[in-house]
Parts: C-alpha cells; sequence; structure tokens
C-alpha cells in the first residue's frame, strides 16, 4: 500500500474515527469531545517599539492562533545602500504616543477589510546596523490570501501614516565629518 492510501481496517465503522493516530514526535493526541475549533479566542493587537532586536519568532508565536490557517509576515531589513551609498545603519526615531495611535488605527482598517484573527506590529527604535530587522508584522488568518493582503496594507500603511523617521548612517557622512574633524584641528 503506498503512503497516500488509506486503510478502511484502521478506522471504526461506528465512529468513523481512527482507532490509533500516528503520533509525530513531540505532538499530542486530544480525545474526541475537546474540539479546538469550538475555542473562543479574543483577537489580539499587539504593538511593540523597542531598541532591542527584534525576533520573528516571537511575533509569529504572539499571533498563532487554533483557529487559523496562515500566518503571513513581513520583515523589513536594513539593507548595505541607499541610493548608490553604502549605508552602515539605520537610524529610529518615533513620536511613541502618535505612532501606537496611528498603528491601532491600522489595525482596525485591516479588521473591516480582512477576517484576520490577531496582528504583529513590532518596530526597531535606535540603531538597525544592516541585515537587522527594523519592522516585523505578523497576522493570522483562517486563509491565506486576507493574511497577505492584510501584511501588505499593514506595512505600506504604516509607512505612510505613521510617525516613525528614520536616517542613515554611511561611509559618506563618517568621511565627510572625519575630514571636517581634520580641518578643523
Amino acid at each position: 500500500m503506498s503512503s497516500l492510501e488509506i486503510s478502511s481496517s484502521c478506522f471504526n465503522q461506528e465512529t468513523k474515527l481512527p482507532l490509533s493516530l500516528p503520533l509525530v514526535e513531540g505532538s499530542t493526541f486530544e480525545p474526541p469531545g475537546k474540539d479546538t475549533n469550538e475555542v473562543e479566542e479574543k483577537s489580539k493587537d499587539i504593538i511593540k517599539f523597542t531598541p532591542e532586536k527584534l525576533s520573528v519568532d516571537e511575533a509569529s508565536q504572539l499571533v498563532i492562533s487554533p483557529l487559523c490557517g496562515a500566518i503571513s509576515l513581513f520583515v523589513g531589513t536594513t539593507r548595505n545602500n541607499f541610493e548608490g551609498k553604502k549605508v552602515i545603519s539605520l537610524e529610529y526615531e518615533a513620536y511613541l504616543p502618535m505612532a501606537e495611535n496611528e498603528i491601532r488605527k491600522i489595525c482596525s482598517d485591516i479588521r473591516q477589510k480582512w477576517p484576520v484573527k490577531h496582528i504583529a506590529v513590532f518596530h526597531r527604535l535606535g540603531l538597525v546596523p544592516v541585515t537587522e530587522a527594523s519592522v516585523i508584522i505578523a497576522v493570522s488568518s483562517a486563509h491565506r490570501a486576507a493574511s497577505l493582503e492584510a501584511v501588505s496594507y499593514a506595512i505600506d500603511a504604516l509607512k505612510a501614516r505613521v510617525p516613525i523617521w528614520k536616517k542613515f548612517e554611511s561611509l559618506a557622512c563618517f568621511w565627510s565629518i572625519y575630514q571636517t574633524h581634520l580641518r578643523a584641528s
């Protein structure tokens, strides 16, 4: 029998439930009667501004739900160039009360447009070196289309509406400062 064929001998004809289930290492079997689809779970909007490194795992874990089959993520990282200049790091500043309020509005907009469960928006403040995450957006939904569209909307709206400012430090900037310092000496 191929691995795709289902053997009728492993099903009890009366209940139509498998008599024994193969368990994947680390998994647990929930007995009948505990239907995780019936769990009532309140939707969450998680907003975090921090000078610490952002964690994709943390954002992803915060939006997991037994009601959802999709988690979509956007991770924006610092790249090593901008308009032909070599970038060493980005520095982010935000007016936090207004930034948090605007992100809450974006979450509300998302909930009006798509059937999503949880939304997490993390943004780094201060210096963010090349390759590190500046922003992480995670959205869970029952199906992938809603979470993918919501994540795309969220990053576009965040960049357009949220009062977060970035400046970049490049080798050209350091060279200019160094030359100015040498002339002053």
